[in-house]
């Protein structure tokens, strides 16, 4: 089974002129999204594993072993970039996805215990990292090629929209205002001269607008920051959202 929504094909594409001190500021923003991921698990019913997330086909126990995998593939990739040889994301797509299924499965306290211990392995590979190693460039999974310090942000987007898709009581409006501003903008610049009709995107609580589609908008769309960036991700119909005129939104395209 693959991702149906995967977030790393939002993460933040940056070319930054300090790598180190980018990739540090990025890791604060991960071990705080971490805490609240831990935190909502933690309380989650045993049984809730096994239920359905938000996200077609996978139940929580799916999201779970995704975001545990997920952080050791990134290790995966930080090590490559520290030492200077090729290292795979994953083993195969193959693997990847069987990595997924086998994990889906297990009991609440072992999949609490493996997403902990993975995101200390991977603060312990970051923690390895020089400004060096985090200007490195390193292959995606998607084939990407992007410096080492973008791993930072991909992970913060797994862990910011599964937290989500976890459907466990965290939305789109307990997004870190920093995260959200930033996918925000990253999503209208890559929506941007496509083939969508024209829409242009008003934030209201901060301000932040976009345009997505091509040519002059006949669609204004409102609302706050947040709730825009879900409809963008597929996270909401977007229904809450104010349209101007009173016309439907368009269908996005899928993320992955």
């Amino acid at each position: 089974m693959t991702d149906p929504q995967s977030a790393t094909a939002v993460a933040d594409p940056a070319d930054p002129a300090d790598p180190g001190a980018l990739a540090a500021e990025r890791l604060s923003l991960v071990e705080e999204s971490t805490r609240g991921l831990l935190q909502t698990v933690s309380e989650l019913r045993p049984e809730a594993v096994a239920e359905p997330s938000a996200l077609p086909g996978w139940s929580r126990g799916h999201v779970l072993a995704h975001l545990a995998r997920n952080a050791d593939s990134l290790v995966n990739l930080l090590t490559g970039a520290r030492t200077g040889t090729d290292v795979p994301q994953y083993a195969s797509e193959q693997a990847r996805d069987q990595g997924i299924e086998d994990g889906a499965g297990r009991p609440l306290d072992v999949q609490l215990a493996d997403l902990r211990e993975s995101h200390e392995r991977f603060a312990e590979a970051a923690a390895l990292m020089t400004g060096e190693h985090w200007a490195t460039e390193v292959r995606h999974r998607s084939g990407a090629v992007f410096p080492a310090c973008d791993l930072v942000w991909k992970r913060l987007a797994e862990v910011e929209y599964h937290l989500v898709d976890l459907d466990a009581g965290y939305a789109p409006d307990r997004w870190p205002g920093v995260f959200a501003a930033t996918e925000f903008h990253r999503l209208a610049t890559r929506l941007h001269g496509t083939d969508l009709p024209a829409v242009a995107l008003v934030a209201e609580d901060t301000g932040d607008t976009g345009l997505i589609g091509t040519g002059e908008p006949a669609l204004t769309v409102r609302g706050p920051l947040r709730a825009l960036l879900a409809w963008l991700t597929g996270r909401s119909d977007g229904a809450d959202l104010q349209r101007t005129p009173d016309s439907a939104l368009p269908q996005l395209p899928p993320l992955g």
